[in-house]
C-alpha cells in the first residue's frame, strides 16, 4: 500500500469496506440463520421445546462466542504480518491458533457437559432442564469443529478472501435444514428429538465444514505462500502461545461479557414463564440477525486497518476506522426503522402462537431504537483490536453490560425493589437496561479510539500502540 492510498477520499475507503463486509455478511446470516431455523422449526414442535432451544442455545453460544473470541487474536495479528508482507510467519501463527482451539475446546466441553449451575438460575421445570441438558451434551461433539473452523475463517478473513469461508457457510445452511427436519420430527427409522435434534443437525454439519475447510487449505495453491501445509509438525509453543492469550483472553472475555448480558437475560426472564421467554427468544433471535450487518462491517474495516498497520500506513489505518463506523451507523439506522415498522409481520413468520407474539411484540422497540448504539461499538472495538488493544474495552464492556445492562435489567424487570413503572416490569425492562448500556459502550470505546490513534501517531512500534 503506497501513500498515495492513505489520500484516497473517504468514499474510496467505504468501498474498500463494503467489498470486503458483503461475503462476511453472507456468511455470518447463514450462520445466523441456522439459530433462526432452530427457533422456526423447534417452535412448531412445542412450545417446551422451544423454551428448552432458548436457555439451551444461550448457554452455548456464550462458551461458543467467548472461547471464539481469544481465537479472533489471530486476525489482527494475521492481518498486520500480511500488510507488512510477512507472509511465511503467517502459517506458523495459523498452527498455534489450531492448537490453541485444541486447548479451548476442552475447556468449552467441561462445561456443556455439566450446565446444571447455570439452569439453576432459571428454575426450569424438571422437563425443560432435562431437555436443555441434552441439547448442551450433544453440542458438546460439535465444539470442536466449530472452534477448529474458527481459526481457518480467521485466516480467510485476515488475508481478505471471506468468500471461500461464505461459500461453505452457505451450504451447510443448505445442509441444516432436511437435517433439522429429520432430527427433530423424527423419520427414516429415527424417533422425534424435539429440540435437541437441533443440536443433531448442528454438530453434523459443523464437521462437514471443517473436513471442507482442511481439504481447501491442503490443495489450494493460494495458501502455499504461507506454508500451512508441507512445512512440517509444530507442536504447541508457549511463546506464541502466550502472544495470543495476551490479546485473545480480552478479546474473547469482552465477547463472553457481550453474550453472556443476553444469557442471563434470557434465565432470569424463563422465571416469568415459558410464554415471555418464548417472546425473548424470538426477539433475541431476530437482534442476533441485524447484528450481522454492522459485525461484517466491523470484521472488514479491522482487517483492512490491521493491513494498514502492518504496512506502517497508520493515516491509512485512521481514515479507513472513521469510515467503517458510519458506515455501520448509517446502515443500522436505516435497518432499525425498517424493522419497527414491519415488526408485527417478522414475529408472525417466527411462530403462529398469539400469546408469544403478544410477549414478543412490544420488545421490538427496542431492537429498533438500539441498532445505532450497537453499530458503533462493534465496528469501533474491532478497530481497536486491529492496533492490538483489547483490555480497557473489556473493562468497558463489564462495567457497562454487566453492572448497567444486566444489573439495571434486574431491577427494572423482576423489579425487586418494588418501585418500576409498570411500563418496563418483566421482559421490557431487561431490554432497557440492554439498551442503555449499548449506548454506554460506544461512547466510552469511541473515547479510547480516540487516545489510541493519537498514541499510534507517536509510537516507534509498528502497530503503534500497546496491546492495552
Amino acid at each position: 500500500m503506497s501513500s498515495g492510498e492513505a489520500l484516497k477520499p473517504t468514499a474510496g475507503h467505504t468501498r474498500r469496506i463494503a467489498e470486503l463486509a458483503w461475503p462476511l455478511l453472507v456468511g455470518q446470516l447463514a450462520v445466523i440463520a441456522n439459530g433462526v431455523i432452530d427457533t422456526a422449526m423447534t417452535s412448531r414442535f412445542s412450545s417446551t421445546d422451544l423454551a428448552a432451544l432458548a436457555l439451551g442455545a444461550s448457554v452455548y453460544v456464550s462458551v461458543f462466542v467467548g472461547l471464539s473470541g481469544v481465537l479472533q487474536a489471530l486476525s489482527p495479528v494475521i492481518g498486520q504480518l500480511y500488510g507488512a508482507r510477512r507472509l511465511k510467519e503467517i502459517g506458523y501463527e495459523v498452527k498455534q491458533g489450531t492448537w490453541l482451539a485444541l486447548f479451548l475446546s476442552l475447556a468449552g466441553c467441561l462445561v456443556l457437559l455439566f450446565p446444571q449451575p447455570l439452569l439453576s438460575l432459571a428454575h426450569a421445570s424438571p422437563e425443560l432442564s432435562e431437555k436443555v441438558t441434552l441439547y448442551l451434551r450433544i453440542l458438546t461433539l460439535a465444539l470442536p469443529a466449530t472452534l477448529g473452523f474458527r481459526v481457518y475463517a480467521a485466516l480467510n478473513t485476515a488475508l481478505g478472501k471471506p468468500k471461500m469461508v461464505m461459500a461453505i457457510q452457505v451450504a451447510g445452511l443448505a445442509l441444516k435444514i432436511p437435517l433439522n427436519t429429520l432430527f427433530i420430527f423424527g423419520g427414516l427409522g429415527l424417533p422425534a428429538f424435539g429440540g435437541p435434534g437441533c443440536a443433531i443437525a448442528t454438530t453434523v454439519t459443523a464437521w462437514i465444514g471443517l473436513l471442507v475447510g482442511l481439504t481447501l487449505l491442503r490443495t489450494l495453491p493460494f495458501y502455499r505462500e504461507i506454508g500451512w501445509f508441507g512445512t512440517g509438525f509444530v507442536g504447541p509453543q508457549w511463546r506464541a502461545q502466550r502472544a495470543l492469550l495476551k490479546l485473545g483472553i480480552p478479546m474473547g472475555l469482552s465477547y463472553l461479557i457481550e453474550v453472556t448480558a443476553f444469557t442471563f437475560m434470557a434465565l432470569f426472564i424463563a422465571r416469568l414463564g415459558e410464554t415471555v421467554v418464548a417472546g425473548h427468544q424470538i426477539t433475541a433471535n431476530f437482534a442476533t440477525v441485524l447484528y450481522m450487518v454492522p459485525l461484517a462491517i466491523a470484521n472488514a474495516t479491522g482487517i483492512l486497518v490491521a493491513q494498514a498497520i502492518g504496512a506502517r500506513e497508520l493515516d491509512l489505518a485512521r481514515r479507513t476506522g472513521y469510515a467503517g463506523i458510519r458506515l455501520a451507523a448509517a446502515l443500522s439506522v436505516t435497518v432499525g426503522l425498517l424493522v419497527w415498522l414491519a415488526r408485527a409481520a417478522i414475529i408472525q413468520a417466527y411462530t403462529p402462537d398469539p400469546a408469544v407474539v403478544a410477549a414478543a411484540l412490544p420488545l421490538f422497540l427496542f431492537i429498533g431504537f438500539y441498532q445505532l448504539f450497537d453499530s458503533v461499538q462493534v465496528t469501533t472495538a474491532f478497530v481497536l483490536r486491529a492496533y492490538k488493544v483489547a483490555v480497557i474495552p473489556t473493562l468497558i464492556y463489564a462495567v457497562a453490560l454487566w453492572g448497567v445492562g444486566l444489573g439495571g435489567g434486574y431491577l427494572l424487570g423482576l423489579d425487586p425493589l418494588g418501585i418500576a413503572p409498570d411500563a418496563v416490569r418483566g421482559a421490557a425492562g431487561f431490554w432497557l437496561g440492554n439498551s442503555a448500556s449499548l449506548g454506554l459502550v460506544a461512547v466510552g470505546l469511541l473515547w479510547y479510539l480516540h487516545v489510541v490513534q493519537r498514541r499510534a501517531a507517536q509510537g516507534p512500534n509498528s502497530s503503534g500502540a500497546r496491546p492495552s
